[in-house]
């Protein structure tokens, strides 16, 4: 399975272009969409899913034409979206029988055990009965993990899934989409690199509607071998480092110090010590060179 993206572009009434031209494959297993708010990666989610047309360009998904054939699409994706919405007051098990005969499966022993099996996936079989207007915020990520899976699909998208989550839900929520990412083609867009770090085989950085970068990310990392260096500053000398270096990063340590790291391919001076490369350093650089 494969989906393949070409010469997609998509400017909105407003002259905001959110997608400009933009080329991409994506084959079975995680793939991150990594770039900051605005970058132009919900609009291409939505692009995918059907939910809006582009001005040009063409979608492929095993063997769809998905923007000339729109319900054949729909028939294998799973779409979670950034706000997934307002839950009425019924318990996890009615809501996703519920979904189930949305999506067709009329026979109730078959809903029955479809529903059953994407509870366990999610870890909320304890929770079945509970009322999902009622979840905690993680809880309710993974139960939209457990209906868009009520379809088998074989394309899914997530919209910044993690966002708001504290580290235990979010810890559970990766472990879930670990879980199914081996056996589908799962887009996962975030704006937050360790989640891409921790669960993605593969990436992409997207910025302005265009992909910057294309790899995994530990090709993306050695690319940046021997090029990343480190120092530790008072926090008044940071814009005058700032002004001579291209900084990457600045954070605080324990001191109220500030540790920057910065991107040159030489050693800028012996202040500097050199650091391993981290994702976070490549998709900085990436976002620094657009």
């Amino acid at each position: 399975m494969k989906l393949k993206i070409q010469n997609l572009s998509k400017t909105y009434k407003n002259g905001v272009k959110a997608l400009d031209n933009l080329n991409l494959e994506i084959g079975t297993g995680m793939f991150g969409l990594l770039g900051p708010n605005g970058a132009g990666k919900s609009s291409l989610m939505r692009t995918i899913a059907t939910l809006q047309k582009p001005d040009s360009g063409s979608i492929e998904f095993d063997g769809i034409n998905v923007l000339q054939d729109q319900d054949a699409l729909r028939k294998v994706l799973g779409y979670l979206p950034q706000d997934f919405g307002v839950y009425p007051n019924m318990s996890a098990e009615s809501l996703l029988d519920y979904f189930a005969r949305l999506k067709g499966v009329g026979n109730a022993k078959e809903r029955k055990a479809i529903v059953s099996k994407v509870l366990e996936i999610t870890n909320l079989e304890e929770a079945r009965y509970k009322s999902v207007s009622g979840y905690s915020g993680g809880m309710k990520q993974r139960f939209g993990i457990a209906q868009l899976l009520l379809n088998d699909p074989k394309l899914i998208i997530v919209d910044e899934p993690t966002a708001g989550l504290d580290p235990a839900e979010r810890h559970r929520f990766l472990n879930v989409l670990r879980e199914i990412g081996t056996n589908h083609v799962v887009i996962f867009s975030t704006h937050i690199v360790d989640d891409v770090n921790e669960l993605c085989h593969e990436m992409a950085i997207l910025n302005g509607g265009k992909i910057l970068q294309r790899s995994t990310p530990k090709e993306a990392e050695a690319q940046l071998e021997g090029k990343i260096w480190s120092k530790v500053i008072e926090r008044e000398e940071l814009e005058a480092t700032e002004a001579k270096y291209q900084v990457l990063s600045s954070k605080y340590n324990q001191e109220n110090k500030l540790t920057v790291r910065i991107c040159s391919s030489e050693q800028p001076d012996s202040s500097f010590e050199a650091a391993k490369p981290q994702l976070e350093d490549v998709y900085f650089v990436a976002l620094k060179k657009d």
